[in-house]
C-alpha cells in the first residue's frame, strides 16, 4: 500500500547560481534567503568541526506503569491550540547545525547542492545522498535528547523540519498549532518524546533479533528475569484490584438486599404491628445467600493473591539485591544506537520499498491540513473510533483475568501509507507489557494508516497467544485455513490486515467487501458491538443471516 505521489517534484531555484560551483557546498544569497538564513560570514559561521561531546549519564526515570483498569479512552478535548512561535527565529537553521559535527556540514552541502541543482538527474542523484545524511545528523541529535536541545533539534526530530522556509506559511501555521505536550495520558508518543523515554530508562529498548546474548551474560539473563516477574506481579496486582472492585460491588448488593429486608409493613388493624414478609423481601433473603457465597469465593480468592504477591514481592527483592551495582544509572550507548536503528527500520516498513523515502518535510508533501496529519490527538480519535467497532482489540487475558492493555503508538516523522506493529508485547512480559506499533506522521490516508497498524497488532498478538499452533487456532487458525482453502498466494498477514482494514471501514457500515467466509469468521471472532449488530441486521440478506445465526446459537450452546 505504499504510494509516490505523482505531484511530488523539487522546483527549480528562482536563479542559476552565480559567480559559485554548485558542487561547492556554499550558499548563493538567493539560497541562503529562500532557507530563512543570513549570509554567512567567516568569523560567525556554524563551527562543523566540533566533535559530539564525551557521553553523559543520564538519570534513570522510573519505568513507566500500565493501569490495567482503564476500560476505554477519555473523550478529546481539542485538537489544536494556539499557534506557537516556533520559526520566528532567524537563526532557526544555524540554532539546528551548530554543534553538530561533519554531520551537519554533509546535510548543509547537500541541501545547498539540492536547491541549486537544475538538472533532474542531479537532482535526484542528490536526493538519494541526502538521505543518509539527514539520518545521521538525527541519530546525533538523538543522541543527545536527554541535554534539553534547542527547539529547532526537537523539530527536526519531531516533525522532519530542516528549514522553515522549505514550508509555505500555511503550512508552518499548521505544524505550530500542533498540541506539543502530551495531555491525553494515553502512550503516544513523538519521535523525540520516544527517545528521551529510552535514555531515560522507563521504557524499555524495542526488540531486534540482530542482538543476541552470550550465555554467559548472567547479568542481561537476570534483568531479563526480573522484568518478566514484574509484569507477572503487575498482571496479580491487576487481578486483585479487579477482585475488589467485584466485592464492592457485592457488599453494595448485600447492604441494597438488607436494606430491602429491613423495611416491614406495618398492619394497622393490629396494633401496627410488623407484617411478614413480602415477595420481594423473600426474593431478597434468596439473594443474601447466594451473595454471601460470591463474598466467601471472593474473599479466598483474594488471600491468595496477597500470598502470590508477597512471595513475588520477595523473589523481586532478591533478584533485585543479586543486581544492584549491576546496572548502570545510565542508558548505554550501544542501546540508544540500537533504539535509533529499529526507529529508521520502522520508517522503512511505513514507507514500504516505492514509496517516499525522502526524510525532510517539504512543502511539496504535504497538503497543509490539520486532519490529514498524524497528530497525538488526531491518531488518538481514529484508535477510538475503532476500539468501538472492535471492542477485543486491546484486550489480553492472564490467568483467566482479561484486563485491556493499549500499546505504545510512535508518530513517525515520514511519508507513508501503512502503520506497522514492531511488537505484539515485550519479550519478557507477556502478561503486562505494552506493545509498539508505529504510524507515518505524513500519511496518504490518516485512517487507513492508523487502522492498518491496528491490524497488525491484531494478527500478531493472536498469533503469539496460539503460538505455534497458530494456524490451528484462534482467529489466525481460522484465517489461515480460509486462506489455503481459496488456494490464495502471497503472506497471509497483508491479507489478514487488508481484510481488516474493510471490516472496520467498509462492513461495519453495511457496504459489503469482504469474502462470505471472510465476513463470517470476523462476524464471530472479532464481532461488531450489539448494536452495530442490530444496525447492519437490516442492512443487507447476508448481515441478516449472520444476526439470525447469532440468535440460534445464543438458544444453544454458544460459540
Amino acid at each position: 500500500m505504499a504510494f509516490t505521489r505523482p505531484w511530488v517534484q523539487f522546483p527549480p531555484p528562482p536563479k542559476p547560481l552565480m559567480n559559485e560551483d554548485p558542487k561547492s557546498g556554499k550558499l548563493d544569497p538567493e539560497i541562503a534567503q529562500l532557507m530563512g538564513i543570513s549570509p554567512v560570514e567567516p568569523e560567525t559561521a556554524p563551527d562543523f568541526t566540533d566533535l559530539f561531546g564525551e557521553e553523559q549519564a543520564v538519570e534513570r526515570a522510573e519505568a513507566e506503569s500500565v493501569d490495567l483498569t482503564t476500560k476505554g479512552f477519555s473523550p478529546i478535548e481539542k485538537f489544536e491550540e494556539e499557534p506557537k512561535p516556533f520559526f520566528k527565529d532567524k537563526d532557526y537553521y544555524r540554532k539546528l547545525l551548530a554543534g553538530e559535527s561533519e554531520a551537519a556540514k554533509k546535510v548543509h552541502d547537500l541541501l545547498s547542492q539540492l536547491l541549486a541543482a537544475t538538472d533532474a538527474n542531479d537532482r535526484s542523484a542528490l536526493r538519494n545522498r541526502l538521505i543518509p545524511a539527514f539520518w545521521d545528523l538525527a541519530a546525533g541529535i538523538a543522541s543527545r535528547i536527554s541535554e534539553n536541545p534547542p527547539l529547532p533539534k526537537l523539530l527536526l526530530l519531531r516533525f522532519g523540519i530542516l528549514a522553515p522556509n522549505l514550508l509555505s506559511p500555511e503550512q508552518r501555521d499548521m505544524i505550530c498549532r500542533i498540541i506539543f505536550e502530551n495531555k491525553t495520558g494515553e502512550p503516544i508518543y513523538y519521535f523525540d518524546e520516544w527517545m528521551l523515554k529510552i535514555v531515560q530508562g522507563s521504557i524499555n529498548p524495542s526488540a531486534t533479533d540482530e542482538i543476541k546474548q552470550t550465555k554467559g551474560d548472567t547479568n542481561q539473563k537476570l534483568q531479563e528475569k526480573i522484568e518478566k516477574r514484574k509484569g507477572q506481579r503487575q498482571a496479580e496486582f491487576a487481578i486483585l484490584q479487579n477482585k475488589i472492585l467485584q466485592l464492592d460491588a457485592c457488599e453494595a448488593n448485600l447492604l441494597n438486599q438488607v436494606q430491602c429486608i429491613l423495611k416491614h409493613h406495618t398492619r394497622a388493624e393490629y396494633a401496627g404491628l410488623k407484617d411478614a414478609f413480602t415477595a420481594e423481601q423473600k426474593e431478597a433473603i434468596t439473594e443474601i445467600g447466594t451473595i454471601l457465597r460470591n463474598l466467601s469465593n471472593l474473599d479466598t480468592q483474594i488471600r491468595d493473591c496477597y500470598l502470590s504477591l508477597q512471595e513475588m514481592d520477595k523473589e523481586l527483592q532478591n533478584l533485585e539485591e543479586k543486581s544492584q551495582g549491576a546496572q548502570s544509572s545510565a542508558v548505554d550507548k550501544s542501546t540508544i544506537t540500537n533504539e535509533f536503528n529499529s526507529i529508521r527500520q520502522m520508517t522503512k516498513m511505513c514507507v514500504g520499498r516505492q514509496g517516499n523515502h525522502f526524510p525532510i518535510l517539504m512543502k511539496q508533501y504535504i497538503r497543509p491540513n490539520m486532519a490529514e496529519i498524524a497528530t497525538r490527538e488526531n491518531v488518538l480519535s481514529i484508535m477510538a473510533q475503532t476500539e468501538a467497532l472492535d471492542p477485543g482489540l486491546f484486550l489480553r487475558t492472564y490467568k483467566t483475568q482479561t484486563t485491556r492493555i493499549v500499546p505504545y503508538m510512535i508518530l513517525l516523522p515520514n511519508y507513508g501509507d501503512t502503520g506497522v506493529c514492531w511488537e505484539p508485547f515485550e519479550r519478557y512480559n507477556r502478561a503486562s507489557s505494552r506493545g509498539r506499533i508505529a504510524v507515518p506522521l505524513y500519511p496518504k490516508d490518516l485512517k487507513v494508516a492508523v487502522v492498518t497498524a491496528l491490524a497488525d497488532l491484531r494478527w500478531q498478538v493472536a498469533k503469539e497467544k496460539a503460538q505455534h499452533y497458530w494456524m490451528e487456532e484462534g482467529i489466525t487458525g481460522r484465517y489461515y485455513q480460509c486462506f489455503q482453502e481459496r488456494k490464495i498466494k502471497g503472506d497471509v498477514r497483508e491479507y489478514f490486515i487488508r481484510d481488516y482494514l474493510l471490516w472496520i471501514t467498509k462492513e461495519s457500515q453495511g457496504t459489503q467487501k469482504l469474502d462470505r467466509e471472510i465476513r463470517g469468521i470476523f462476524w464471530r471472532m472479532m464481532p461488531f458491538p450489539q448494536e452495530v449488530k442490530d444496525n447492519l441486521k437490516n442492512r443487507g440478506f447476508v448481515y441478516n443471516e449472520l444476526y439470525k445465526k447469532d440468535v440460534n446459537i445464543s438458544k444453544s450452546d454458544g460459540y
